[in-house]
């Protein structure tokens, strides 16, 4: 008996899904089918060199979806990960088909605002190497605004949470300057730091601490007093009072405002390089705005999009193996 035979003829719940699988993966075949169908038989309304690997990638994806359809019946694993998956690649290969109609082949859409697919491949495939160089540098910008930002506001957060001198000094202050986007202060940064690279950090650790600080408060603040008396009458000192279990017990509330952080530094950020730093992936961006090359644009764009989501996954990563006890309650 076949693959396909089994597949079509296996009973029960376990058949169904085989069949639900079956019938989603090759939609999703049919769908990348069509993309290099569409790309590759149909005339381009203008000059898009990467037509014809465009087409090829797309017909050797419809190829892979078809093979992993037909094998599903050996593996129960795929079965599952067809109907998962192949909604989403039935919707993205039918956006694809009707944007490379639009775009190269009907010239519905107007050029250079909206190249077609394959000319975001040429820029992949032919740019890398300035584009990497670029990542690169938004990354390092990221990470280091990021890390004095988030420890700042997490001292902070912890000086506020734990001493109520610190709390009548420090409260004040942050009502009034944390709210205020960093942004806005970009002519007295820029005028009052040496170098644009030093003034886009501390634009970028700005926007960060805010929310760390009042996140890491927060969590400080609402810890259950009786921690403490039970730590104090085991002979545990103030500082091991902070550090044993004023700080475990705020760890959620660090990590919202590590996630919020996150978020405002990416736009502190892409501001700081469309401004004043020459080099970034918002500096790209602008760069290839100012030369019409939109594709460059979109292709920035998306492995920014990219970078975003990965630091996301990857503090989430983190939050499992520090907040194990919480897995699952927030998924990403």
């Amino acid at each position: 008996m076949t693959v396909s035979s089994t597949v079509l003829t296996t009973a029960g719940p376990a058949g169904e899904g085989l069949r639900r699988g079956a019938l989603l993966g090759l939609a999703a075949a049919g769908a990348w089918a069509a993309v290099a169908a569409t790309a590759g038989l149909l005339p381009d309304v203008g000059d898009w060199p990467e037509t014809t690997n465009f087409a090829v990638g797309a017909a050797v994806i419809a190829a892979a979806i078809a093979l992993a359809t037909l094998a599903q019946g050996l593996a129960p694993e795929l079965a599952r990960w067809l109907v998962r998956k192949s909604p989403w690649l039935i919707v993205i290969g039918l956006f694809l088909a009707l944007w490379q109609l639009a775009s190269a082949k009907l010239g519905w859409l107007p050029q250079p605002f909206f190249p077609p697919p394959q000319a975001l491949v040429e820029v992949y495939a032919y740019d890398y190497a300035d584009l990497g160089v670029n990542l690169l540098a938004s990354f390092r910008l990221l990470a280091v605004g990021f890390v004095y930002g988030g420890i700042a506001g997490f001292l902070t957060g912890i000086a506020l949470g734990w001493s109520s001198h610190a709390a009548y000094w420090i409260h004040p202050i942050l009502r009034f300057v944390g709210p205020l986007p960093s942004t806005a202060l970009l002519p007295i940064i820029f005028f009052a730091f040496p170098s644009s690279w030093s003034a886009s950090i501390f634009m970028i650790a700005l926007a960060v601490a805010f929310p760390m600080a009042v996140l890491t408060w927060s969590g400080v603040a609402s810890v259950n007093t009786a921690y403490y008396d039970v730590a104090r009458t085991l002979g545990v000192k103030p500082l091991a009072l902070i550090i044993k279990v004023a700080i475990p017990a705020a760890l959620p509330h660090v990590f919202v405002g590590l996630f919020m952080a996150l978020g405002a530094a990416f736009s502190s950020v892409m501001v700081a390089e469309l401004l004043g730093v020459k080099a970034g992936l918002g500096f790209y961006v602008q760069w290839s705005q100012g030369w019409g090359s939109y594709n460059n644009v979109y292709a920035a764009i998306i492995v920014l999009a990219l970078l975003c989501s990965s630091s996301i996954t990857v503090l989430f990563k983190i939050r499992g193996r520090m907040l194990s006890w919480q897995k699952g309650l927030v998924k990403w």
